[in-house]
C-alpha cells in the first residue's frame, strides 16, 4: 500500500510540474482525502493514467490533448481541442465525475430534506408533452424544486457549480470571460413513468422555423459563443433506456424546422439520442441545440439540477432584475468573490465587470482608463453611460 501511495504522490507531483495546475480549496480537500488513510479505496486511486482519462471526457480523447492526470487532484485551465471539437460538432458535451460520490450523496440528502417542496406539473397547462405521444409517460407529472442556492450551508455544493474548477475552462471557452448566471437554477425530478419533455429549442426553432437570436450559437476564428448555455448536473445514473435528457446532436446548426411528428418522438426517433450519464457527471448543452426529455422508466427518482449561463452581455431571464437590482438575497450568503461575480447583471466587460481568473478564485476587474470614466461623469452626470 505504501508503494501505491508513493506512486500516487509521484503522479501528482509530475502532473503539477509538467503542466499548469490549480490547487483550490476543493482540490486541497480532495488531496487530503486521498492520503488521510491507508484504507482509502485503493482500487479507485491507482497510478493508471488511462483510467483517470475516462473521468474527464465523454469519448476517447487524444492523450496529447489531455492536461490532467487525475480528476480528483487537478484540473485543466483551458478548454481542450477535443472538448471544443465535440461541443461544436454535437452542440453538447458530457464532463464526467465533476462531483465526487460523496458530493452527490450530500446533494441528494439536501434534496431529500426539501422533497415535500417539489411541485408536480399536474395541470394540462403545465404539461411538457402531448398525451398519447412517446414523451408523455403514464400521466405522472414532472416535479420541480426551486431555491437550490437559497438553503444556506446546504447550498454549498450547488453553489460550487457556479465556478467549479473543472467547468470553468468550458464556461470561459463557450461563454467568454465575465460569463453570468441567467436563470434561477432548479432541481428536476421524475418518478417512474413521469412525463418527459417534447423536443424544443434550436437556433432555428424546431417547431416554427423562426430564428431564435436569444439562443444563437456561433463559432468564428476558433472562438465558440453560445448565447445561452445549459448546465445539467446529474444526480442519479442515466443508463441507456432509463429516459431523461435527450438531444438531437448537431441541431444547433440546423436551418430548418423539424419534420412533422419528430418533436413528439413519433417519427425519426433514431435521430433522438439519450446520452448515458452517471451521477456526478455534468451535461453542458447550447440551448440552441434541440433537446427534450424521455419518460423515466426506473424505480429510483431521476434528479438533475439545471443551471443556465450566458455571456457577459447576453440576457434571457430576468430574475436578477428585482426591486433592489439583485438576485434573491439568500443566494449571496457564503459566496466567494468568484461565485458572486457570476451573479452580476448583463453589461460589457470594459464597464468594470469582474472576471474570474483561471484558478477559479482570483477576480480582476476589466475597465476603461480613468479619463474616459471622468468624461462620462462630466457629460452624463452618471458613473456609466
Amino acid at each position: 500500500m505504501n508503494a501505491i501511495l508513493a506512486c500516487q504522490r509521484t503522479t501528482i507531483t509530475k502532473a503539477f510540474s509538467q503542466s499548469r495546475k490549480l490547487v483550490t480549496p476543493l482540490v486541497a480537500s480532495r488531496l487530503s482525502n486521498v492520503f488521510a488513510t491507508k484504507e482509502h479505496n485503493q482500487k479507485q486511486r491507482n497510478c493508471s493514467y488511462q483510467n483517470n482519462i475516462r473521468s474527464l471526457y465523454s469519448t476517447p480523447t487524444d492523450l496529447e490533448e489531455v492536461e490532467v492526470m487525475s480528476e480528483a487532484l487537478s484540473y485543466p485551465i483551458k478548454m481542450s481541442e477535443a472538448e471544443r471539437y465535440l461541443f461544436d460538432l454535437n452542440g453538447y458535451i458530457i464532463i464526467r465525475n465533476v462531483l465526487t460520490p460523496e458530493e452527490v450523496a450530500a446533494a441528494n440528502a439536501v434534496i431529500d430534506k426539501h422533497q415535500a417542496e417539489m411541485i408536480e406539473r399536474k395541470e394540462d397547462a403545465l404539461r411538457n408533452a402531448v398525451k398519447g405521444t412517446k414523451m408523455y409517460g403514464n400521466g405522472t407529472g414532472r416535479k420541480d424544486l426551486g431555491g437550490v442556492l437559497e438553503w444556506g450551508e446546504d447550498s454549498k455544493i450547488f453553489k460550487s457549480i457556479l465556478v467549479h474548477p473543472r467547468l470553468l475552462p468550458l464556461f470561459h471557452g463557450i461563454l467568454g470571460k465575465g460569463y453570468r448566471m441567467d436563470h434561477l437554477p432548479f432541481l428536476i425530478a421524475q418518478d417512474k413513468g413521469a412525463e418527459g419533455f417534447a423536443l424544443h429549442g434550436g437556433t432555428v426553432d424546431c417547431s416554427t422555423g423562426m430564428y431564435n437570436p436569444e439562443l444563437a450559437y456561433t463559432c468564428h476564428n476558433g472562438f465558440i459563443r453560445s448565447a445561452l448555455l445549459a448546465c445539467s448536473v446529474v444526480l442519479t445514473d442515466h443508463d441507456p433506456g432509463f429516459g431523461g435528457f435527450c438531444v438531437v446532436p448537431g441541431s444547433h446548426k440546423s436551418n430548418f424546422k423539424m419534420p412533422e411528428g419528430m418533436v413528439d418522438g413519433e417519427k425519426y426517433s433514431e435521430f433522438i439520442q439519450q446520452p448515458a450519464t452517471k451521477a456526478g457527471d455534468v451535461v453542458l448543452f447550447s440551448e440552441g441545440t434541440v433537446h427534450g426529455a424521455l419518460p423515466w422508466t426506473q424505480d429510483t427518482q431521476r434528479r438533475v439540477c439545471l443551471y443556465r449561463f450566458s455571456p457577459a452581455t447576453n440576457v434571457y431571464g430576468r430574475s436578477y432584475f428585482t426591486e433592489n437590482g439583485k438576485w434573491p438575497e439568500k443566494m449571496y450568503e457564503g459566496l466567494t468573490d468568484a461565485q458572486r461575480a457570476v451573479l452580476e447583471p448583463p453589461y460589457a466587460n470594459r464597464l468594470d465587470r469582474p472576471e474570474i481568473g483561471d484558478d477559479a478564485e482570483a477576480v480582476s476587474v476589466s475597465t476603461r482608463n480613468e479619463r474616459k470614466k471622468q468624461h462620462d461623469r462630466e457629460m452624463f452626470g452618471t458613473k456609466y453611460f
